[in-house]
Parts: C-alpha cells; structure tokens; sequence
C-alpha cells in the first residue's frame, strides 16, 4: 500500500482483494485507485439537523433523531421474525424495526444507551417507524473520517451488496485511497485556466467531492471537476477539427455551373427561403477553402434541406465530382431518390439508387457506371459502403440522419477517395444548443430555422381513450374531403408482444369503424419484409388507401402531401422529440393539417408535460430544449452509442454557462497556440497527442 499510486489495480486496496475487485470492475467499471477515486457519490445527506419526534412527518425524506433506547423485543418466528427497539426523546417514542442482521441487532443495539437513529420515517397502525435504521452510539467516536455533516451517498448495485460493497462500503475505500494517494493526483489544467475562473486544484477538488468539509467546498469541488469534464470534450473535438484542416485538405469548387444555374433558374419549381439561401451560400464557402468540409445541417421537418443537399451535390458535379446522398433506411433513401429524380429528372443529370434489394445484375451494371463515372449522384443505404462500390471521384457525400449510422461506416465513406470527400451531415432531429457543441462539437452547424412559405402550422390537440368516438368522427370528416390519415402505435423494444397486440387490436377497432369497400387501410411495421413494407407504403402514396396504420417505421421520410392527419396511440409513450419527427409527416400539402395525440386517463408528471408541450408549440428547437431537460441527454440523437456523452457530473441542462466557459477557452486557446506549443499548454498538448495517435476513427466525424 505504500508505494501505490493512481494506476495500481483496485485488488491490492485494503479490504478489496480478488473476488471484490472482480465484482467492482463487473458492475461499476472500476479497475484502479484512479477509477475509484473518479466514481463520484451522486448525492449528500445533510446531517447538520436533528428531527424531534414530534416533529416527524411522512413526507419527509431521511431524517435523524437523537434519543435512549427504552425498550427491544424479538416478535414473531422464523421468517416473520423481527426485533422492535423503542428510541425515546423529550417529545416522544419511534419504532425501530429491523428484519434482518438480527443477530448483530441482538448483540448491538443496548437498552438505556443513547444513540444517533438515520433513516425514512414511515406510519404504520397510526405510529412513526424507521425500518432497517443506521445506528451511531452518542457522542460519535472520534477516529470517523470526512465530514459528517454532509456524507457521501454512491450507487451501487446488489451483486456489489452481497460483499459488502454498499454505499458506505464504497465510502471507506474511497478514504483509504485519499488517504494514501491523494499526493499522486497530477493536475490536468494549465495554471492560466485555474486562475481565470477562479477553479480549484484538481486535488482539493478530488477531496471534496466525496468528503466535503463544507457545502462551499462541495460546490467548488463540482464546479472545478465539471469545468475539467466539459473543458476535455471540447479540447478533443476542436483539436480533432483543427487536425483534420491542416493533415487534409479538401477538393474546391470553385466553379458555379451550368448544373446548379439550370436548376435553379429554370427547374426549381419555388422559391428558397431565405434560411435556404444562407446554408448553401455557408456549404459553398466550404467548399472553395481547399479544405475538407464537415457541417452539420439542422433543420426541423419539412424547412427544405433534400433541396439544399440536392444544391450542394450539384455543386460537386458542376467541378468534375461525383456525389452520393447515404440514407438510413430504404424506406427513405427511396424517397429521396423519388423527390431528386422528380426535381431534376434525368435530362440534367445522372441519378442512381443503390440499396439490399438491389438485384445482382442491376449492382453489376450500377458498378460499371459509377467506376466510369456515368453516375453523377448516387443514392442509397449503407449498401455504398461496400467495398465493391468504387466512384471514378467522390467529391461531396450527404449523410442523412447521421446518428442512425456508427463511426465506422461513415469512415469507410471517408476512404472512397484519395482526398477525403466533403461531408455534409443532415438531421431533422432538432438538437439543443450545448448538445450540438457537445456531440457534433468538430462539426460547423447551419440551421434552417424557417419553413416555406404557405405551409400552415399544424394543429395539434391531445385526446384522452374517454373522446375516441370523436377521434374517429374527425377521421371520418377529413377523409370525405379526400383527405388520407396515419395512425401510429408505438412499437418499443422491452414489450415487442405486447406492443404487437396493441397494433393488432387497433387494426381490428379501425376495420370495425372504417369497413370495406368505402374505407382502404394499408399496415406497416417492422416485422414486415421489405417488399411487403414497400407495397403497403406505395398503396397509401398513390391513394389507393385512406388510412396507414403503422408502429414507428414511419418516422423519417414519408412524403405524402395528401395524409393531412397524424394520430398517434398511446403518445404519453413516446418522447418529445420522436413525437415532433412523427408530426413533421404531416402538414406537407397545402391544407391545414391536424396531428391528434390520444392517451390514457392517466398521465404521469412528464408525459403531462410532453404532450402539453406539443399542443402549444411547433417550434422543433423549443422542443429538443424541453426534451433535453426532461429525459437527459442519453437518449437523445443516439450519443448513448456516439459514447461522446459519457458525463460523471456534467449536467447540459443545468451547466450550460460552465460548458460556454469551457468551449470558448478552447476556441481562444487554438487561435492563439493552434499546434499547442506553448510551454504553458503543455498539459494540453499531452492530452491531445495521446488522443491523436494515428488516424483515429474518431477524426472523422
């Protein structure tokens, strides 16, 4: 234990050895003494206070009460067995109950001694009790460590439980570490960023946060290790932007030719909002730079991005370059094939489709033609990434719904060409504002913040299962005026069957109240074979049906101008965001639209929320901002996966000022240092080399 320091592994800890640490690193990813100290408690239990009896309440969280044991007896047998103590103070009697430890209770917990009680205060047959209390003898021993006052609570799991390893396990290892490691702890921010925001050492800081002497030094101690968490995320992404533009540099177009003046003079059948005009004049920028672009293009449903992406590959083929638009499904690479071959047909230019359900021969002579450069945008899934599909010269790749694909394969896109295309990202998942500089942190970002013009906001109302007879008098209505409705059941994946049932119930109830011949209903979902799935989806495009029931499928990328309803089952299931995709399918056409979100009688407080929410505003951004807060940042535009987000304190709803402070120190520090040389970023420079050794995949964004 002497010569230990941060890298030594958790078994040779006192108290740990070899089955213990085995079930650390299992259950909570600790391998080492530095791990450990890096496991962080996720609350405080405040006990500057002591609760009279009197004073009890059951709403009341833990509480602690000083009082005499006055009384203990065992009741009941075997397994109903449990020892009852009394603990008496000036104002009244509590219960201790316990049911288990019982033979340490026995020996333990004395009668007419005084003791510190900790624990949930509950009412049972009219009278306080306390189950399974924590126990401290009156006055406390003086060898316990940390402050009392506010302790340390960790999470930790049952299989952790069973040795030994609960909260307060975990809080004695933690001692033992401080107590001999803490002189280890290296800083990791130079001494010009300490100073400016006033930070704390990372020492001190490590410390306080799990035995805080104070709640002064507690928040001090989160705001220094906060600061540090978000400072290195963006130290990452912008060093790995900033390596990117000066190892790669990028093909120019330099040329607006006659592809992009044709089309938008004579073709383009409206006009481009002004939110339009500003994205691609940004994309064009870019690409005149002789360095390899990487923009991120948000834009709420329906504002306009395919013509933006269509704009910007015509671009590439006005200067020699070939273009490929990656979609995540078939579904909706389908669709944008469909609206690019229906906006410029093939008298301009070449336009091709490559997805699984492409047959061998079609591939065959699809391979010729792009490798000769007969092609000039080629459209698909991730069936471009094979290795067979060779380009004559990708110059431009749109990646559509980028957090649906892995690192891995927009990499390979990467490799298709000597110099790197440039990458274009589109996403209708509006992203809130620290998320984007979190995740998409190396990437530009250009917003389309403004619909076309015509387009009607769509009403959104909220019915509970009690108003479903008005729900389907509406249907009926629209319908007559020629209108096609969709119904969405969620399909989540814990209740698969369960989900199933609800989409086949629901089908039954629609075949009941929209009987043939006078009413057609199309069914999609996942289950289904692809030509299955496209069959159904074409029958509703064309009109041949009135009503697609459908789970989730589709939630991108359904264009039909004519389906002016959305009704989507069981809302409260789905999250704000999902719920703000599944609403864009609609309101495409000219006629005003309806989205109609059907729940049970009872909501919980945030599927409340949610559907409040939707019903007041069409804004995606003020949504994503909300969806934020109420779910957390895992779930959202796939960073579980992205594994960006691995956040231990950081909160990007709450610390947004701290993740401001740190982006723009690094934006400051690379403008001055852009190789970070300067002997006062040494510490940086060393962070980034161990990060930057090769071509990560995660250079490509």
């Amino acid at each position: 234990m002497l010569n230990a320091d941060l890298d030594t592994t958790i078994e040779f800890l006192k108290g740990v050895g070899p089955k213990r640490a085995e079930v650390l690193q299992k259950e909570l990813g600790i391998y080492t003494y530095g791990d450990l100290l890096g496991f962080y408690p996720f609350r405080y239990i405040d006990r500057t206070r002591f609760y009279k009896v009197s004073e009890l309440d059951p709403d009341l969280p833990y509480v602690q009460i000083l009082g005499r044991i006055t009384g203990k007896e065992t009741i009941g047998e075997k397994h109903k067995k449990r020892i009852v103590a009394r603990l008496t103070d000036e104002t009244g009697t509590i219960e201790l109950v316990w049911f288990q430890s019982l033979k340490w209770v026995d020996e333990h917990v004395m009668r007419g001694k005084v003791y510190i009680a900790f624990g949930k205060p509950t009412v049972f047959n009219g009278s306080f009790s306390i189950s399974h209390p924590e126990l401290e003898p009156y006055p406390r021993p003086a060898t316990v460590t940390g402050n009392l006052t506010l302790q340390p609570v960790y999470n930790s799991t049952e299989k952790l439980k069973k040795f030994s390893i609960d909260s307060k396990g975990i809080q004695k290892l933690q001692a033992l570490v401080i107590t001999n490691c803490l002189s280890e702890v290296r800083e990791t921010l130079p001494a010009y960023i300490l100073e400016k925001y006033k930070l704390i050492s990372r020492k001190e800081a490590l410390l306080h946060i799990h035995f805080p002497a104070d709640s002064k030094m507690l928040q001090h101690a989160q705001r220094r290790l906060k600061f540090e968490e978000l400072f290195f995320i963006q130290l990452q992404l912008l060093a790995n932007k900033q390596f990117r533009e000066l190892k790669f540099k990028g093909h120019r177009f330099s040329l607006v030719g006659n592809y992009v003046h044709t089309f938008y003079q004579e073709i383009l059948p409206f006009a481009l909002t002004n939110a339009q005009k500003r994205v691609i004049k940004e994309i064009r920028t870019d690409t005149q730079r002789g360095i390899q672009m990487n923009r991120l293009v948000q834009g709420d449903v329906g504002s306009g991005k395919t013509v933006v992406a269509l704009m910007s590959m015509l671009l590439a083929n006005d200067n020699g370059f070939q273009a490929c638009m990656m979609a995540p499904t078939e579904i909706l690479a389908r669709q944008h094939y469909q609206s690019i071959f229906e906006l410029v047909g093939d008298q301009l230019i070449r336009v091709a489709i490559l997805t699984g359900t492409t047959t061998k021969k079609q591939r065959t002579l699809l391979h010729a033609q792009l490798e000769a450069g007969e092609i000039d945008i080629l459209v698909g899934t991730h069936a471009l990434i094979e290795d067979k599909v060779v380009f004559k010269n990708l110059g431009l790749v749109v990646i559509d719904e980028q957090h649906r694909f892995g690192v891995e394969q927009r990499a390979k896109l990467w490799r298709k060409n000597a110099v790197p295309p440039h990458i274009l990202v589109m996403t209708a998942t509006p992203i809130p504002r620290t998320l984007a500089m979190t995740i998409y942190g190396d990437l530009d970002v250009s917003v389309i913040d403004e619909l076309p013009a015509g387009r009607k906001p769509i009403d959104t109302r909220h019915l509970y299962e009690g108003q479903r007879l008005r729900m389907f008098g509406f249907m009926k209505t629209e319908i007559a005026k020629g209108r096609q409705v969709y119904v969405v059941y969620p399909l989540i994946k814990e209740s698969e069957k369960l989900d199933l049932l609800h989409l086949e119930a629901g089908i039954e109830q629609m075949r009941y109240q929209f009987p043939l011949p006078d009413y057609q209903i199309s069914i999609v979902h996942g289950k289904m074979p692809n030509a299955d799935k496209q069959f159904e989806m074409d029958r509703f495009i064309t009109g041949k049906t009135q009503i697609m029931v459908a789970t989730t499928v589709i939630e991108v990328g359904v264009n039909v101008p004519n389906a002016s309803v959305m009704i989507i089952e069981n809302a409260e299931r789905f999250g704000l965001s999902q719920l703000h995709q599944l609403r864009g399918r609609v309101g495409r056409g000219a006629e005003q639209s309806f989205c109609i979100l059907m729940s049970g009688n009872k909501l919980s407080k945030e599927g409340r929320k949610r559907l409040e929410t939707m019903v007041r505003t069409n804004n995606g951004f003020e949504i994503s901002e909300i969806d934020l807060e109420l779910r957390g940042p895992g779930d959202l535009s796939g960073t579980q996966q992205s594994g960006v987000l691995d956040l231990k304190l950081a909160d990007l709803v709450k610390d947004q000022q701290i993740l401001q402070e740190a982006r723009n120190t690094v934006i400051d520090i690379f403008q001055q240092d852009p190789l970070l040389t300067l002997p006062e970023n040494a510490l940086l420079k060393r962070f980034t080399d161990k990060k930057n050794r090769g071509i990560a995949l995660d250079k490509i964004s």
